[in-house]
């Protein structure tokens, strides 16, 4: 028997409902969640949340002095051939030499490096990325690999946002975190070596044009979170005026006892509008 539930009485089958809202949103969802994406809806939960499992550093060890931490790395810079100029902009921006700093994102130490980067060459433990040598030099080998890919521009973005994320911004990434970050690298990098920012000469040597709005970025609502909310008013729009029935017994109707394969039905279709019977 087909039960048929009206739109006045939808109450109790909330739970079943809310289960096809979640599948028909959860592509879009995902892509916001992969372009770093915040609704702003229980942030300070998620950042609680976030904040137990984030790596701890050493609770008792000593930190070298600056001047020790400036040594290393233009030790790892010349190691891997690289200006160590470049290296000591990024190592202000990312912790301003703590080795014991630890991101939001999970990203660790002196060059702020992620556990998942840092296994890609041969660090497989979190704990060891508290070492400044071993920051250091895995920093650095991270960094030689992307300017052997992309102009020195270029690399600093990746290095902050990903290269899924510059490759997926066409070489521009326009998050405003990393428009900020980038700004301060380079423009740190270049008038180090007196270069003007904003100059011809730096966008040759850079291989972008840095601008000052660049510094100024602010976080604005994304085109993903727009996307959702159209999706929710569209899946609201086609659901109010249409009645929802199920072909299962109302124990079905709970997500968690309905049967797939290839003898299942479906758990809920949507029919043409009614003249409705009275309740």
């Amino acid at each position: 028997m087909t039960n048929r539930i009206y739109p006045p009485r939808i109450g109790r089958y909330a739970p079943a409902l809310f289960f096809v809202s979640a599948v028909l949103t959860a592509p879009v969802l995902a892509d916001a969640a992969a372009k770093k994406v915040l609704d702003g809806t229980n942030m300070e939960s998620a950042a609680a949340t976030q904040t137990e499992t984030l790596p701890k550093p050493p609770a008792a060890s000593s930190v070298p002095s600056r001047a020790e931490l400036v040594k290393l790395i233009d030790r790892m810079a010349a190691k891997y051939g690289l200006d160590s100029s470049l290296v000591h902009a990024i190592v202000r921006a990312e912790s301003n030499y703590n080795p014991h700093a630890v991101s939001h994102a999970g990203a660790v130490g002196l060059m702020q490096v992620m556990p998942a980067t840092a296994a890609d060459y041969g660090v497989s433990s979190t704990d060891k990325l508290f070492d400044p040598t071993i920051n250091a030099q895995t920093g650095t080998r991270h960094l030689k690999r992307l300017l052997g890919k992309y102009s020195i521009g270029k690399a600093v973005m990746a290095y902050n946002a990903g290269e899924g994320a510059l490759e997926r911004s066409k070489g521009f990434v326009t998050f405003a975190e990393t428009q900020v970050y980038t700004h301060r690298v380079l423009t740190s990098y270049l008038r180090g070596k007196g270069v003007e920012p904003y100059s011809p000469e730096a966008q040759k040597l850079t291989g972008i044009q840095l601008t000052p709005a660049m510094a100024r970025a602010r976080a604005t609502p994304s085109s993903s979170i727009q996307a959702v909310n159209r999706q929710v008013s569209r899946l609201r729009l086609r659901l109010e005026p249409t009645w929802v029935t199920s072909p299962l017994s109302k124990n079905a109707l709970d997500p968690r006892l309905h049967q797939t394969g290839p003898k299942s039905k479906p758990m809920f279709v949507l029919e043409p509008p009614k003249v409705r019977p009275r309740p």
